[in-house]
């Protein structure tokens, strides 16, 4: 259930001026069994016809190789416009009567390490700050991404934040394979930075020079969802550093997952 249109437009647009609104679009996500605290991930929140939901990734919300089964994710949102050194913790159960609340995208090749989980607005706190990718913010086809083009990732690294203002850190990149193409057949392409656990589910974003009024005040096109880094199965542990890449799914699937 959503809430009224004046409530929020409040809450979506009266920050305090001199926080960079990319900040805003990314959240802390821990995950739970019951009351038993397991990880620590990143996500970040796109709207669609007036709903809201989170996108991270697939295996922060179920990893049967890990043997990773959270019940419930919990956030933390800043609550109050005046003083982002005040947060909330908002919790979101991800089955109901057995079922999976969320929803994670497929394709000919296996799973697509993207998933979404909507929000209840109205059960948001009526302060919640935050700001969101829409599909304006999507890469068209017209869009030209070249590699070597710089690129940030938001995130929580290792869970680490600024514990004060409960924002996010964010790490420089490049696209490091060509943009368009699918590495290895996957639905991804890779980028050049340095991650650590926690940043799954993170945005990788290229900044707009000349945004178009759809964009709002986020001038940042979502090129992908950060999953994780990609190693080399054959490198010596010892004698060879580990790549420092890392898979970021194409964003396309995020509209397909919504609408569904």
């Amino acid at each position: 259930m959503s809430r009224p249109d004046s409530a929020r437009s409040r809450t979506h647009h009266d920050a305090p001026r001199m926080i960079e609104s990319l900040l805003l679009t990314t959240v802390r996500i821990v995950t739970f069994d019951r009351l038993r605290q397991l990880t620590n991930a990143s996500g970040f929140f796109f709207e669609h016809d007036q709903r809201l939901f989170l996108v991270t990734s697939g295996h922060v919300l179920f990893d049967k190789p890990a043997r990773h089964f959270p019940d419930r994710i919990e956030l933390e949102l800043h609550n109050n416009p005046d003083n982002l050194a005040e947060s909330t913790g908002f919790s979101i159960p991800l089955y109901r009567d057995g079922q999976s609340l969320w929803r994670q995208g497929f394709d000919a090749a296996g799973g697509i390490d993207v998933a979404v989980v909507e929000i209840d607005r109205g059960a948001l706190p009526a302060t919640t700050v935050y700001r969101a990718f829409t599909s304006a913010h999507l890469p068209g086809s017209l869009d030209h991404v070249e590699i070597g083009t710089s690129l940030l990732i938001v995130g929580f690294p290792l869970g680490f934040h600024d514990t004060w203002h409960h924002m996010p850190v964010v790490r420089q990149a490049v696209v490091a394979s060509s943009f368009g193409l699918r590495f290895q057949g996957e639905g991804y392409f890779l980028t050049d930075a340095r991650t650590h656990r926690g940043t799954s589910g993170a945005p990788v974003v290229m900044r707009v020079a000349n945004p178009p009024p759809s964009y709002g005040d986020l001038p940042w096109m979502l090129l992908g969802v950060h999953s994780a880094r990609l190693d080399v199965g054959t490198r010596d542990l010892q004698l060879d550093e580990a790549l420092g890449l890392n898979c970021a799914w194409y964003p396309d699937i995020l509209l397909t997952l919504v609408m569904s």
